[in-house]
C-alpha cells in the first residue's frame, strides 16, 4: 500500500482543514478511505442501536495538487486507515501558510500519516516541519462497514435554516431540556420543539422548500401540512451545528418517522452526510 499526496493552494489547504476540523468535532475515531479519485471520512455507527453515523466525500482533485495511491490490490485499490480527526486537524493548522504541504503514509514505530510543510523563511534555507499523525490500518475482512450507507425511505425532507441560526435556537433548547423533537412537512416548514413538565417552547421555520428527490423518495401518501417528527439528543445536533465550518451550499434534513434524523451538508467539492438516532 501507497499513498502521498500533495496541497499547493493555500485557499484548498485552508478548506481541507475546515472539513477535517467538521469532522474532529463530530467523532473522536473515524475511517478515512483512500481510493484513486476520493477521500471518505467514515464513521459507521449502528444508528439502530443509539449510534451516531457519518459519511464524508471529498473529490480528491479539488484539494491535491498531486494524490498518488496503490490499494492492497489492483482489484482492491483502496486503504482505509483508522485515524484520529483531531490530531489531524491539529497537525494541519500548525501549517496553513506553508508553500507545499505533503501528505504521505508511512511506517514508523507504528503507520503514520506523516504531514511534512515546506514554510516560508527570509533566508535561502528551507524550513521544514513534520508531524506523524498514527493511524491503524482497516484489515481487508472488515471494509464491508464501511460502504457508502444507503438513502433511507424519509417521511419528508426539508432545506434547513441558515445554520448559525438554528445553532442559535438549539443553543438555548439545550439549558431546557436533553431531548428535542425535529418536525417538518412537505410545505417547507420545520419547527424544533422542546416539552417538558415545566415548559413548552416551539420555534418555527417556514417557506424552507423541499428537495426534489424524486416522485418516489418521499411517502406519495403524505399529504402537504402533515408533520413527520423525531426525536433526538439535543446535544447530538448541537454537536454537529458546532462543529460545522464546511461554509455548504445547500443543507438538508431527512425525517425517517421515529427512526433517524439524516442530515446533509453539500459545498461544490464536498458532501457530507451525519446520522442521528432517533429516541423513544
Amino acid at each position: 500500500m501507497k499513498f502521498r499526496g500533495k496541497i499547493v493552494d493555500v485557499a484548498c489547504l485552508n478548506h481541507f482543514t475546515r472539513v477535517v476540523t467538521t469532522i474532529s468535532k463530530l467523532t473522536k475515531t473515524c475511517v478515512l478511505r483512500l481510493t484513486p479519485d476520493n477521500l471518505f471520512f467514515v464513521l459507521s455507527g449502528k444508528v439502530a442501536n443509539g449510534g451516531v453515523g457519518m459519511w464524508c466525500e471529498l473529490s480528491q482533485a479539488n484539494f491535491f495538487d498531486e494524490y498518488q495511491m496503490e490499494g492492497v490490490s489492483p482489484e482492491d485499490n483502496e486503504i482505509l486507515l483508522e485515524v484520529t480527526p483531531e490530531n489531524l486537524s491539529r497537525a494541519l493548522k500548525t501549517v496553513q501558510n506553508a508553500k507545499a504541504v505533503k501528505v504521505k503514509l508511512t511506517k514508523k514505530h507504528c503507520p503514520c500519516l506523516t504531514i511534512a510543510a515546506e514554510l516560508p523563511t527570509l533566508s535561502s534555507v528551507s524550513r521544514v516541519v513534520t508531524h506523524d499523525v498514527p493511524v491503524d490500518i482497516v484489515p481487508r475482512r472488515l471494509w464491508h462497514e464501511f460502504k457508502e450507507p444507503i438513502m433511507p425511505d424519509f417521511d419528508v425532507s426539508v432545506y434547513l435554516p441558515p445554520l448559525k441560526t438554528m445553532k442559535s435556537v438549539v443553543d438555548r433548547m439545550k439549558n431546557l431540556s436533553n431531548f428535542l423533537v425535529i418536525e417538518a412537512n412537505l410545505n417547507g416548514q420545520m419547527n424544533l420543539k422542546i416539552e417538558t413538565d415545566l415548559v413548552s417552547v416551539t420555534t418555527h421555520f417556514k417557506d424552507l422548500g423541499n428537495p426534489p428527490w424524486g416522485d418516489d423518495a418521499a411517502s406519495p401518501s403524505r399529504e402537504s401540512e402533515a408533520m413527520a417528527e423525531a426525536r433526538v439528543d439535543v446535544r447530538r445536533l448541537q454537536q454537529f451545528l458546532v462543529g460545522q465550518q464546511v461554509n455548504p451550499s445547500r443543507a438538508m434534513c431527512n425525517i425517517v418517522h421515529q427512526g433517524v434524523v439524516h442530515l446533509i451538508l453539500l459545498h461544490e467539492d464536498v458532501s457530507l452526510q451525519y446520522f442521528i438516532p432517533a429516541v423513544a
